[in-house]
């Protein structure tokens, strides 16, 4: 594609001139093409040097008038360097829009995930939480990174982004930021909120996703057994910091809850239900969707254990509930000490409701969706996908069938 173009500085006549001075304007030509502009100043028929394209004479006046030209020029070589840069097509009409300040303005990738990460840090606690802005400020650190590796730049043109972009930002996250298939699924997932909001503002027409697809499988769902689960309710332990971070854990295994929801459960949010007996009616703090909840008698049993409990008298709350990290870090001590040889954290515990508790004892899965808070279904049937036990109860329910077919039909042959 050529990319030259050719200024010429020249006097234009207005139809009704008789004398006096005349609009200088600049003519701009890209392949034979076309396209002008008024300058904006003026110059005597008798002092223009049309081949030059500049004012004669030594006075300052006319001295600031070709300064005042040189000065378009410049701009007008910066406007193509420009349009070079950022890969538009350069014609005329392009070079004029760019000088004039009339071009359509460029939108560039990491501007635009900066000001989406500046706003849901202003709505932290208002349909945000910390960790997932923890999250888009991690996409933002290795976008910048490949972006430095791949193209030796700071940022690039929105329009830019390809397929290829895609994919080798995907093969970056994966290679040298050493991420897992999962992971790298949820930074090329924050890039594509990115690039949809453009779509949406039609700052781009082509969606660079539409032939890309992610190849990572998500992870198999870790949940403790019924025998495991009843070792750690059983265990005596000589300290009292472990009883309490037991009940908690065992409290959110027979209830389904988050360490966000039941950290903020308050005992105004247990009511009766539908049936008449104690239900847990809260938000989830993730989706901000109505969870409701029966409480099972172990759950119950362990509320009644922190009635009296001074941290939850003075702050309405349900249970005296530690920091996250101290949480994990006590589980692990139970873990030893009931020779559970998993990696106990305290998300263990949903894991263990969805599917020890509650699909394996044939609650259905639409009624585990509804009590863990999901949004989709889908979500919950990562956890029936892992279901050995109801897979062999289902066979074995299928087993009787057939064998009770097969005596029917022997019955009718006799």
């Amino acid at each position: 594609m050529n990319t030259n173009f050719t200024l010429l500085f020249y006097l234009k006549k207005p139809k009704a001139w008789t004398k006096g001075p005349i609009p200088i304007y600049l003519r701009i030509t890209v392949n034979c093409r076309r396209s002008e502009l008024s300058c904006g100043r003026n110059c005597e028929i008798n002092r223009w040097n049309s081949e030059a394209g500049r004012c004669i004479g030594n006075k300052e006046e006319a001295k600031m008038l070709n300064t005042y030209l040189d000065t378009l020029q410049t701009k007008m070589r910066h406007s193509h360097q420009i349009l070079l840069d950022s890969g538009q097509p350069i014609t005329a009409e392009s070079l004029k829009n760019q000088f004039s300040g009339s071009a359509e303005k460029s939108r560039y990738l990491m501007q635009i995930f900066n000001e989406h990460n500046k706003r849901m840090e202003s709505l932290i606690g208002n349909g945000f939480e910390l960790n997932t802005l923890k999250g888009y400020n991690t996409s933002v650190k290795h976008l910048s990174g490949f972006l430095k590796t791949k193209f030796s730049k700071m940022d690039v043109e929105i329009k830019s982004l390809d397929h290829a972009f895609i994919v080798d930002f995907e093969y970056y996250l994966k290679s040298v930021c050493k991420c897992s298939g999962v992971s790298a699924a949820k930074y090329i997932k924050h890039l594509k909120k990115m690039v949809n909001h453009c779509l949406a503002n039609n700052w781009i027409s082509v969606n660079p996703f539409t032939k890309f697809k992610s190849t990572a499988k998500a992870k198999e769902r870790t949940f403790l057994t019924q025998d495991e689960l009843d070792k750690i309710i059983g265990k005596v332990f000589d300290v009292d910091r472990l009883y309490q971070v037991r009940d908690i854990f065992v409290f959110c295994c027979y209830t389904g809850l988050s360490y966000a929801d039941v950290q903020k459960l308050k005992r105004s949010e247990i009511g009766k239900g539908i049936d008449g007996e104690k239900w847990i009616f809260t938000t989830r703090q993730k989706t901000d969707t109505n969870s409701r909840i029966p409480l099972l008698p172990e759950a119950l049993k362990i509320m009644k254990r922190y009635e009296a409990h001074p941290l939850c008298d003075i702050k309405d709350l349900l249970l005296p509930v530690l920091s996250n990290q101290k949480m994990n870090a006590y589980l692990k001590e139970i873990a030893d000490l009931c020779y559970i040889h998993k990696h106990l954290t305290f998300h263990l515990a949903r894991h263990t409701f969805a599917t020890t508790v509650t699909l394996s004892n044939g609650v259905p899965i639409e009624t585990v969706s509804k009590m863990l808070g999901h949004t989709v279904l889908k979500t919950t049937q990562h956890y029936a996908k892992i279901l050995d036990v109801k897979v062999s109860q289902d066979m074995k329910s299928l087993k009787k069938k057939l064998s009770l077919n097969k005596s029917r039909n022997l019955k009718q042959t006799i």
